[in-house]
């Protein structure tokens, strides 16, 4: 039996008594052993399977260039990183934007107004919906990653993805439908932010950070097809909008595998740069 026979036999033997994610871990920490990690196998991975919660953050930060493709610079980096961190943090201390019973979340957001040059005048200034799609992200983001420093900066690189990588296709992720031709491109970013739980929006984020930004049209799309005879029941678009932050959580996981495998279906077979 050749190599690749086993491997097949492994793989139907492993799904049938319910481990179906044995061979993608074992595959995933051969990827992660390599002296230079392969940037494109690793999207490519992240795009064909959802990642193992033990690995994701370590995955993302690569992806998201928080982290080098060199394991021996990996400490270094991080290193300077939390001292970016501490100086930025420091700062907003002594303009006294953020104090000791701040938020986390609020944090993050001040943080990165401040390093984007976007910090208002004053911290009691309304937010934008901008800053509302942060704060939802960085909210699922502490769900996954305990380390602040870690959290901040996960979180930072990937909202700079959604508007410098995506910028031109996010006006294009309205959903066609229409139901919601007038939702704003940051509703349709955050529809799954809103509409799932953490693991289900992660499972959508991999895909995501690793090159994909359309899969966010198929969750919408498959959010639209589950709760169809709710949504036409409503006769504008802020009642639409409404209903989709409060989505049932327990909807969510099917909602996603749905959304995940009708996203295979026509976008073929997941590359890196699709």
């Amino acid at each position: 039996m050749t190599e690749d026979s086993q491997r097949n036999f492994r793989s139907v033997y492993y799904e049938k008594v319910g481990f179906r994610g044995v061979e993608e871990k074992k595959s995933l920490e051969i990827l992660l052993k390599d002296d230079r990690l392969d940037i494109e196998k690793l999207c490519t991975f992240s795009q064909r399977f959802p990642l193992p919660s033990m690995y994701r953050a370590l995955v993302w930060k690569v992806l998201l260039g928080i982290l080098p493709p060199h394991h021996e610079s990996h400490a270094q980096v991080m290193m300077y990183r939390k001292g970016q961190y501490s100086d930025v943090l420091h700062a907003l201390k002594v303009v006294r934007f953020v104090n000791d019973a701040t938020p986390q979340v609020e944090v993050y957001l001040r943080m990165y107004q401040l390093e984007s040059g976007k910090l208002p005048r004053s911290p009691s200034f309304p937010l934008k919906p901008e800053d509302e799609v942060f704060l939802a992200i960085a909210k699922a983001m502490e769900e996954m990653v305990e380390d602040s420093v870690d959290c901040y900066w996960i979180t930072r690189c990937f909202v700079n993805q959604l508007n410098n990588k995506y910028r031109d296709s996010l006006p294009q992720l309205k959903y066609r439908g229409k139901a919601v031709q007038s939702w704003p491109p940051s509703t349709t970013v955050s529809v799954g932010t809103q509409a799932s739980a953490c693991c289900s929006v992660l499972r959508v984020w991999d895909k995501v950070v690793s090159g994909s930004c359309k899969i966010l049209v198929f969750v919408a799309v498959e959010i639209l097809l589950t709760f169809k005879l709710k949504v036409m029941a409503l006769n504008n678009s802020e009642k639409i909008t409404k209903f989709l932050e409060n989505i049932p959580q327990d909807s969510s996981d099917a909602i996603v595998s749905k959304a995940i495998d009708l996203w295979h279906k026509h976008c073929g077979t997941p590359v890196h740069s699709a």
